[in-house]
C-alpha cells in the first residue's frame, strides 16, 4: 500500500493529513450505478462510512452508514423505499438522515429527529456522485461534467478499478503524459513517439493543461485538468483506423479517496461517433479493446502499489513533472482555503454563541 504519510492523522501537517485523508467540497464519483440496488449497500470514501440504497422511484440515497440508537450499520438493513430499517432494534432513517420510526417505543422523542449525516447524490452516465461538503460548505457547489460523459454525441464505457495507494498518487500519474512512452511503451496504443519531450503548462477556463512541446496525436500527449464542482482529468490517445471509426481514444478519469492508504479510479472510455459507428466501435471495444485497456491500467496499479514508502517525501524532480507539482500546489491552497474558511465560521458561531449568553444575563 502506498500512502503520502505513514500516520497522516498524527501529521504535524494537518493540511497533509487532510489531503491524505481525501480533500473535500467536491463531487466524487463513488459507485457504478449497477452496483446500487434496492439492497442497502455500505461503502467508504474519503475515510467516511455511507450507506446507498435506492427509493421506490429509483433515485438513489446515501447517509453516514450509522443507526443513531447504537451505532449498528445501516448498510446490514432493510430498503423501506423512501428509509432504510436498521437491522439490530428496527430504527427506520429517511433519506435526510431524519429519524422516521421506532417500533420498540410508543412516541419516542428520537422520531422526528435528524440524526444521521446526508449527502447530496446525483447520478450521471453510469455512476453515481455524492458531494462531500464540509461545515463550511454543506449546499452543494453545480455539479459541471465534461461535455464526453453528458453530450449524446459522445459513446462511453465506465471502468472502474480498486488501487491499493492513495488518491494522490493516482491523479500524479495521470498527470504525468511521458510515462506513456516508457511504462506502456509494449500497449497496443502506445508504443511511438519521442522519449524525450519539453513539457510546457497552460491555463484553461476550468483548470490547466498540461503538454509535450511538437509532438501531438503521436502518443499520450496531453492531459487536462478540469475543476467544476469536482476534480476531472481528460487525455486522448491516438488510435489507428483498425480500431474502428470515432478518431482519438478519449478518457475521463476521477481519483477518488477511499482512505488515506486506498482509492478507486474511474476511467470514462470515450469516443465521438453517432449511429451505426456508435455501434460498430462499442461492438469492437468489447470484444477486441477492453481487455487491451485493461493492460494498460494494470500496469499504471502496479507500479503505483509498489512505490517506494513515503514515496513522495524522497523525489527529486525534474521539467517533466511541472504538471503534476502544479495540481499538487493548486490542491495544497483549496486545502488552506477550506481551513480559513473553517475558522471563520466556527469564529462566526463562537461569536453568536457569546452574544446569546449575553442576552440572557
Amino acid at each position: 500500500m502506498t500512502s503520502p504519510t505513514p500516520e497522516a492523522t498524527g501529521s504535524a501537517d494537518p493540511i497533509r493529513a487532510y489531503l491524505d485523508r481525501g480533500i473535500k467540497n467536491y463531487w466524487y464519483p463513488v459507485a457504478p450505478s449497477w452496483q446500487v440496488g434496492n439492497a442497502p449497500i455500505g461503502i467508504t470514501r474519503l475515510g467516511e462510512q455511507i450507506v446507498l440504497w435506492r427509493d421506490q422511484d429509483g433515485q438513489v440515497h446515501a447517509l453516514e452508514d450509522r443507526c443513531p440508537h447504537r451505532g449498528a450499520r445501516l448498510s446490514l438493513g432493510w430498503n423501506l423505499g423512501n428509509r432504510v430499517a436498521c437491522w439490530y432494534h428496527g430504527i427506520e432513517v429517511d433519506g435526510s438522515g431524519t429519524v422516521q420510526n421506532v417500533p420498540a417505543v410508543s412516541a419516542c422523542p428520537l422520531e422526528g429527529t435528524k440524526c444521521v449525516k446526508s449527502y447530496p447524490a446525483q447520478e450521471h452516465a453510469g455512476a453515481v456522485f455524492l458531494w462531500f461538503g464540509d461545515e463550511a460548505h454543506k449546499e452543494p457547489a453545480p455539479l459541471q461534467l465534461p461535455e464526453e460523459l453528458v453530450g449524446d454525441e459522445y459513446a462511453s464505457f465506465l471502468c472502474m478499478s480498486n488501487w491499493k495507494c492513495n488518491y494522490q498518487y493516482a491523479i500524479d500519474n495521470v498527470m504525468d503524459p511521458m510515462h506513456g512512452a516508457y511504462l506502456h511503451a509494449t500497449s497496443h496504443s502506445m508504443a511511438e513517439g519521442d522519449k524525450q519531450a519539453d513539457m510546457r503548462v497552460r491555463k484553461t477556463e476550468s483548470g490547466l493543461m498540461f503538454e509535450k512541446v511538437g509532438q501531438r496525436d503521436v502518443n499520450f500527449d496531453w492531459v487536462e485538468l478540469g475543476e467544476t464542482g469536482c476534480l476531472w482529468m481528460r487525455l486522448a490517445i491516438p488510435y489507428k483506423k483498425k480500431f474502428g471509426p470515432g478518431g482519438n481514444f478519449g478518457i475521463i478519469g476521477f481519483a477518488v479517496p477511499v482512505d488515506e492508504d486506498n482509492c478507486q479510479v474511474y476511467f470514462w472510455r470515450t469516443r465521438k461517433v453517432q449511429g451505426w459507428q456508435r455501434d460498430a466501435w462499442r461492438f469492437m471495444y468489447r470484444n477486441r479493446l477492453e481487455g487491451l485497456h485493461w493492460d494498460v491500467l494494470e500496469q499504471d496499479r502496479y507500479v503505483l502499489e509498489s512505490m517506494a514508502p513515503n514515496a513522495r517525501d524522497h523525489e527529486f524532480l525534474y521539467q517533466h513533472d511541472v504538471g503534476m507539482t502544479r495540481v499538487r500546489r493548486m490542491l495544497r491552497q483549496r486545502a488552506q482555503q477550506h481551513f480559513a474558511e473553517l475558522d471563520a465560521l466556527r469564529a462566526q458561531h463562537g461569536e453568536a454563541a457569546q452574544a446569546a449568553g449575553h442576552s440572557h444575563a
